[in-house]
């Protein structure tokens, strides 16, 4: 993993070059920077990198023959390494950065307006002013959003149907993102169940939050889009089963480390997704002329150890409509 820190700021002429100029001049090797406040690693999951890396292969771009990779990751550390992080990509003299999440398409837009920068998981690029809009983005970001209008109120009926007289689910993360926040509430209320809301930094923000959540009555725990629980899936996971609570998650790494349920878009199929926007770049497209995309394929997956630990049956409707049982 190539980890860089603190830079400072680069000259203003370096930043400025056009990617294409850059792409010329290393006689076609092109340079891809992957940007993640998360991690690049095998141990902590890389559905969506692999899924990238496999993609731009079959487009003829293999690593160590004429596509450099260089990986920046946080790796759930401060989001102020970010800046050294980016400025380092710069330096390389990246002709694409890939990134995940906002706070990484952010950082990477501060940093240049040359450069093409293609996310991944941003949950609402205009309303974060990473695009003008999806249609037409304008500057030079595009790629992927996550919003899909409705998408998290299907946390609250899945959980809802394992766990029928359930009256009150906690939503842990470490921040929900407002249009994810507000869906949650419209699925909550149309089913009559109340949600609260309990925020996360680290492990140990998660063995108090879901002790408290316990306490307070909930019936089970919804894990949205969030870089920190992630990180720490397994430990929630176990944390979820000792209180007794049934989780339902945004990936399915979530159910793979233990949780009960998992729903959400494939991060495979993103990552794959991702490699045809840097292809179209690297051949003269520009961002701003790329439509920003929604996911388009969403997985469910049970874990039945899981569920019998907690003592739950799965009705048999929702097995059939599972993609992936883990038994």
């Amino acid at each position: 993993m190539d980890r860089r820190g603190f830079l400072g700021t680069l000259a203003g002429g370096l930043l400025a070059r056009p990617f294409v100029a850059r792409a010329q001049q290393t006689g076609n090797v092109y340079r891809v920077g992957l940007l993640t406040m998360g991690t690049i690693t095998p141990e902590n999951g890389m559905g969506m990198w692999d899924g990238f890396l496999d993609a731009m292969g079959q487009l003829g771009y293999v690593e160590g023959s004429n596509l450099v990779v260089r990986r920046a990751a946080v790796g759930g550390q401060s989001p102020e390494r970010l800046p050294g992080l980016v400025a380092g990509l710069l330096q390389d003299g990246v002709d694409i950065i890939v990134t995940t999440s906002t706070r990484e398409t952010q950082a990477a837009k501060r940093a240049t307006a040359t450069v093409p920068i293609v996310m991944t998981l941003s949950p609402d690029p205009v309303a974060q002013g990473l695009v003008a809009s999806l249609a037409h983005p304008g500057g030079n970001v595009t790629g992927l959003t996550n919003l899909v209008p409705g998408s998290s109120q299907k946390y609250v009926e899945l959980l809802k149907e394992v766990v029928p007289s359930a009256l009150r689910f906690t939503v842990v993360a470490r921040r929900p993102f407002a249009e994810i926040r507000r869906d949650l509430q419209v699925g909550a209320a149309r089913l009559g169940v109340r949600l609260s809301f309990a925020e996360v930094e680290g492990a140990d923000d998660i063995d108090r939050a879901l002790a408290e959540a316990k306490k307070d009555g909930a019936g089970g725990i919804i894990v949205p889009l969030d870089v920190t629980t992630r990180l720490h899936r397994q430990h929630l996971a176990q944390v979820a089963l000792r209180h007794h609570l049934p989780s339902i998650y945004w990936d399915r790494e979530y159910a793979e480390a233990g949780g009960l349920m998992s729903y959400g878009f494939s991060l495979v199929e993103v990552g794959q997704r991702t490699a045809g926007f840097v292809d179209r770049i690297l051949k003269g497209a520009k961002p701003s002329d790329l439509p920003v995309e929604q996911p388009t394929k969403f997985e469910l997956v049970i874990n039945l150890k899981t569920a019998k630990a907690l003592g739950l049956t799965i009705p048999p409707s929702l097995l059939a409509r599972a993609d992936q049982v883990i038994e």
